[in-house]
């Protein structure tokens, strides 16, 4: 993990030992994994993140195939582990044929790595069943024309705002307007000059060097191409990336909309942030707030989603996130598993998932519901909102590039090397395939 790497080597190896004993305690010792099965139930492990959404899902799921099915949790929560450790404890424990994983999650640009490990799922769909589920959403689950995996839910790139900070304002109406539509970053830019006097954070996004960073920066290179950044426009020698890393750095350095601090903050640490100080603005993910800080539950009843902001001349643009399921391919419970598959992927099960945590659904049944459309208005926002999403480049080795990009971008946004030396060491080490030690 070269985030670990590049914080030292005392820390890699922690890192290293941490992920080893969790690896253990949750695919070895647990009571629930020993085989208590006096009635024959067929027990499906899955290995997620078990949000309170999961647990609904799952309760529903086994009261449904009760005496026949039950699916276990098996528990990697955000809290404990980053994004990179649950990649690695799930790539040792599928690398060991381990066959008390049935289906695990994945960030949506962990498919190729994955691939190896994975059961090809095209056979067990129909095409009225994968019609039915967004086009988006299920771009990053094919590998080769073969479908690979299955959507549990789809996330993009959102800016949050406080209504009731901002409906002090004479404009507020049609200011809210623009910001559903998107400002441009100039705009943005002369907004912070006319309303922030008290010296309140303006707008936070989290800038330590992690995947969240890399989401920031590529947003500014694919506002620019048009197009979603490929494997090439990840060579950082560019006037794009220059333009985008410089307006980071601007946000902090020359303009002082974005404080210092964000330079320490991953994206829970952001939106506390955010909180605790009242900013305008802060960048996130749908759903992610109420979850993660209850105790701030009066004012994220008063914060609202809008489109980031776009380079002037130039189309709004956001990235995607979200996690999707595989089957591990020496699970011998794969019916089953496929079972739980497609009870998660109804339209039904999609609203009891957004209902309970906000993660946008993958079901299109759900956005042409009336209905759930008058009870959630802001899901007319999102629908139109995802047409402006983009993933990032399906390569085995992103996350690795990703490490690499984020560090050299969070120097440059503490002034620590320039913008193009930043950018320069960042093409070198991608180009020469090092692993950074300090």
């Amino acid at each position: 993990m070269l985030s670990s790497i590049l914080k030292g080597p005392k820390l890699l190896l922690l890192s290293i030992f941490v992920s080893g004993l969790a690896l253990f305690l949750f695919f070895v010792t647990p009571t629930e994994f020993e085989d208590l099965d006096p009635d024959q139930v067929e027990r499906i492990y899955f290995a997620d993140n078990i949000s309170s959404a999961h647990q609904k899902v799952i309760a529903a799921f086994n009261h449904q195939h009760h005496g026949e099915l039950e699916v276990v949790p098996i528990n990697l929560p955000f809290t404990k582990f980053s994004t990179n450790e649950r990649k690695q404890l799930l790539i040792r424990a599928l690398r060991s044929k381990n066959s008390r994983i049935d289906i695990f999650a994945v960030d949506t640009f962990w498919i190729p790595r994955f691939i190896k490990w994975s059961e090809p799922l095209t056979k067990y769909f129909s095409p009225r069943e994968l019609e039915g589920m967004l086009a988006n959403a299920m771009e990053t689950c094919y590998h080769d024309s073969e479908l690979v995996a299955m959507p549990l839910y789809i996330d993009i790139g959102v800016m949050y705002y406080r209504r009731d900070l901002l409906q002090l304002q004479p404009d507020f109406e049609k200011l809210e307007k623009m910001l559903k539509q998107s400002l441009s970053w100039e705009e943005f830019i002369e907004l912070h000059q006319r309303l922030v006097s008290d010296g309140r954070p303006f707008y936070v996004f989290a800038a330590d060097n992690f995947e969240g960073l890399m989401c920031s920066f590529i947003e500014t290179l694919a506002g620019q191409q048009g197009s979603p950044p490929g494997p090439q426009s990840l060579q950082m020698d560019s006037p794009e990336a220059r333009r985008g890393l410089g307006l980071l750095v601007d946000l902090v350095n020359k303009y002082r909309i974005t404080p210092m601090a964000v330079t320490e903050f991953r994206e829970v640490d952001a939106y506390q942030y955010a909180l605790e100080n009242d900013a305008l603005f802060f960048r996130g993910w749908p759903g992610n707030l109420k979850p993660y800080l209850p105790r701030f539950e009066e004012k994220i009843e008063n914060i609202d989603v809008a489109a980031l902001p776009h380079f002037r001349g130039h189309n709004p643009v956001a990235v995607y996130g979200g996690w999707n399921l595989m089957i591990s391919s020496t699970s011998t419970k794969k019916a089953a598993a496929i079972a739980f598959l497609k009870f998660i992927a109804s339209p039904e099960t999609q609203k009891m998932i957004y209902d309970e945590m906000g993660y946008l659904p993958t079901s299109q049944a759900v956005y042409e519901d009336s209905l759930y459309l008058s009870q959630h208005p802001e899901l007319r926002f999102f629908r139109d909102y995802l047409k402006c999403g983009f993933h990032r480049p399906s390569l085995a080795e992103y996350t690795k590039i990703s490490d690499i990009v984020s560090y050299y971008v969070r120097l440059a946004i503490r002034q620590e090397v320039s913008v193009n030396e930043a950018l320069r060491q960042a093409t070198e080490h991608i180009k020469l395939n090092k692993v950074l030690v300090y």
